[in-house]
């Protein structure tokens, strides 16, 4: 017997995986839509073509996505296919491992002084426009 997929749950997993908020996306679909409609849609095993496509080209996702995607079986396609001895070793039709060439925390600093700069950059920003607004009030004065 094969397992019946639920669109509005796999519609609520596609939108939390792209961190899309309830009201975003009624806002995507249109006036009509709101976050109680969109909590309702989540709600429904199965949902209407037309809609379902409207709903996949808010989220920018192929409506196959929605229609076929099973949580249990991805999860348990992953677990098939990680080797737990070292969870470094993937198995399939191609062997290869993961192994990342960077240190995720060297890529934190550098994101926190890449967002101080960009904040420095900001700041001196609206100190340049306060300047020039004040020349300007000091020319309007004359």
């Amino acid at each position: 017997m094969q397992k019946k997929i639920h669109q509005g749950h796999n519609i609520k997993r596609f939108r939390e995986m792209l961190g899309i908020k309830q009201d975003a996306l009624a806002a995507d679909l249109g006036d009509d839509w709101n976050q109680q409609k969109i909590s309702l849609l989540e709600q429904k095993e199965t949902i209407d073509a037309p809609l379902l496509q409207q709903v996949a080209e808010a989220l920018k996702l192929p409506v196959e996505a929605i229609k076929n995607f099973d949580e249990e079986q991805a999860i348990q396609f992953i677990s098939n296919t990680i080797n737990n001895n070292d969870n470094a070793v993937m198995h399939g039709p191609s062997l290869y491992s993961y192994c990342p060439t960077f240190n995720p925390i060297e890529k934190w600093l550098e994101a926190l002084e890449e967002n101080k700069k960009l904040y420095e950059r900001m700041i001196k920003e609206k100190d340049d426009m306060i300047y020039t607004l004040q020349a300007m009030l000091e020319n309007m004065k004359k």
